[in-house]
This record gives structure tokens, C-alpha cells and sequence, in this order.
């Protein structure tokens, strides 16, 4: 099943989307919102399947699915918490800044907690105030949690996984050291997240979904040029159900509570890339100085993922870097 929020409102309008992404089905008579939805899952959930199946079937009532026109699946939530599950990507980003890397980020997973009041649509332009920051991508999968108790296990966690979807968590790269010297953690340089315009159950990804992973490329295009394909299930050192896992260990997390997995990130370099500046690690380690750029203003970014038949699963995040009004 594929899940998305047509504008309408600040929460949108929670819509089953058709497998192909090319029609849709207002679902108002199941839940206004799928905030709402999530906070009733066990009722919602079964309703919105029989819906997508009459969608399938051309028995629902269908409108055209434009994923350019969606929101965020959750336009806002009330929980965003990114992990960096690929320590490859971790290692490579902080020799970048002069930092080492404590033995303990390979068993016990590192995670920040983001503002999640305010996502940006997919295909919405990405603003900013200054080139002068260190504009940078970071492709990532992401997952949506129902009602989750404190203290539960990572084999449990798994279960209340119900939504998966992909993310560019933006980063300022350059606001990252001073702001981390103070000791309190990212703020201002963590701006607005990005999400796909489909957010879909774990069984919409057949075999590609194991063992609480998503096996399959994560694609990434700068400026209509391939930038990386690292395999979102090699080098996963921690599953989403580790990292639903870690963010409960000490409270609830609330149903729509979204727990990403880091930058997507594989150690054979052949894959590429999914982020700035762990291509400019890489080009400092073999040629001694970064060669690659951050981002400028007019720069567009593309983060997609395909099926093994080549056809879109979530849809495509595609947003121009854009100086903020």
C-alpha cells in the first residue's frame, strides 16, 4: 500500500496512491490526515488496504497522481529522529572536520533529534540564506513508527515499523564545528527535511525488505548527473529496528514518530555517494585536497528509489537549491 498527503490544509489530505504513482484516492471517509490514521492504525489500516485494492482494481474513485503536487507524507510530525546506522558515512564525515571516531559508534547507534514541525515537499525548493554554509544532500531511508512503549526490544521494534519512505536531510557543513564545539548538539545547522511524496508499507517492497533494511539503490542525480547508488541494505550497521530500539530506550515514542537511517552510505566507492561531504572525504584521502563543491543556488537535487522491474517506489525527491526570499 502507498500512502500520500495531497495539498489541502497544513496536515494535508491523506490519499492511497496507486502502485504505478499515477493515480490516487482522497481516503476522507477513513481519516482527514494520515497523522490521523497512524493514530488509529489497527481501524485505518485494513480500511485504507480495501481502498488501495479497489484502486488497483478501478472500482475506487481515482484522480490523477502528480507527485510534484504532494507534501510530505507527514508535513509535519511529532517526532523526527535521524541515526547515522551507516558508520562508514559517520568515519569519512568526521575525518573530514578533524574529529575521531569513538569505538563505541560501531554498538550503539548514534542519533539526533530533528525539527519536525515543518518538512518540505518533495518537490518544493530547498531554501537557504547563505551558499557561503556548506549546502549539502543527504540521501537517506526512513521509517514510521505506530505507538511504540519505552524500553522495547529491537526484535519488537520491528513490528510497530508500518511506513517507510525516503529523505534528503539537508545539512549546513560549514555551521556543523562551531555549533558541535559548544557541546549541545545540531541546531541551525540541520535546516527544514525533505521527504518522498509516497510513503509505503514494508510489504510493498516484496523480498527488498529484510531483516527491518531495504535492499535496493538509493539513487541519487545532481544536476541531472549520477551522483551514487549505494545498496541501502549493504553497510547498514544498525537496523531500523536497533534504531527504533535506541530512540525508545528512556520514552514512548508516539505513533508517526519518523526514525531515519543516516546517510546512505556503502564502503565499495564504486556505488558513489549520497551526500557532499563524504565525496569530498573521499577526494581529500586520495588526491589530498576536496574537489567537489557544496551546493550553490539554482543546483537541483533528485533522490529516487526503483524496483527490480525499474519502476519508481516512492517517487522522486527532486528540489532546487534556492536563496532563501
Amino acid at each position: 500500500m502507498k500512502l500520500a498527503s495531497l495539498a489541502g490544509g497544513r496536515d494535508g489530505r491523506l490519499a492511497v496512491v496507486s502502485r504505478d504513482l499515477g493515480s490516487a484516492a482522497v481516503a476522507a471517509g477513513i481519516a482527514p490526515t494520515l497523522q490521523a490514521a497512524l493514530d488509529d492504525w489497527a481501524r485505518a489500516k485494513p480500511a485504507l488496504e480495501t481502498l488501495s485494492r479497489e484502486l488497483e482494481a478501478g472500482r475506487a474513485i481515482g484522480i490523477p497522481f502528480h507527485a510534484g503536487d504532494a507534501l510530505a507524507p507527514l508535513p509535519r510530525a511529532y517526532h523526527w529522529v535521524d541515526g547515522s546506522a551507516y558508520v562508514n558515512h559517520v568515519e569519512l564525515v568526521r575525518k573530514a572536520r578533524g574529529a575521531t571516531m569513538p569505538e563505541s559508534f560501531w554498538t550503539d547507534p548514534l542519533v539526533y533529534q530533528g525539527g519536525s514541525d515543518d518538512f518540505l515537499p518533495p518537490a518544493a525548493d530547498a531554501p537557504f540564506g547563505d551558499e557561503a554554509w556548506g549546502i549539502d544532500l543527504e540521501g537517506e531511508v526512513a521509517v514510521v513508527t505506530d505507538d511504540v512503549p519505552m524500553g522495547t526490544s529491537a526484535d519488537l521494534a520491528r513490528r510497530h515499523i508500518q511506513l517507510v519512505m525516503l529523505a534528503n536531510d539537508w545539512s549546513l557543513r560549514n555551521l556543523v564545528p562551531e555549533e558541535l564545539a559548544k557541546g549541545f548538539g545540531f541546531y541551525q545547522s540541520k535546516p527544514a527535511t525533505a521527504f518522498s511524496p509516497v510513503a509505503v508499507t514494508p510489504d510493498e517492497l516484496g523480498d527488498a525488505w529484510k531483516d527491518a533494511r531495504v535492499h535496493l539503490p538509493l539513487v541519487v542525480h545532481l544536476n541531472n548527473e549520477p551522483f551514487g547508488r549505494p545498496n541501502a541494505g549493504v553497510d547498514m550497521t544498525f537496523d531500523f529496528g536497533q534504531l527504533v530500539a535506541h530512540a525508545a530506550k528512556t520514552r514512548r515514542l508516539g505513533a508517526g514518530s519518523i526514525v531515519g537511517s543516516g546517510t546512505v552510505s556503502n564502503r565499495d566507492r564504486a556505488s558513489g555517494s549520497t551526500c557532499l561531504a563524504e565525496r569530498r572525504m573521499l577526494e581529500t584521502l586520495d588526491q589530498g585536497n576536496p574537489m567537489t563543491p557544496f551546493l550553490s543556488f539554482g543546483d537541483r537535487v533528485r533522490i529516487e528509489m526503483f524496483d527490480g522491474a525499474g519502476r519508481s517506489i516512492f517517487g522522486a525527491i527532486d528540489q532546487r537549491v534556492v536563496k532563501a526570499a
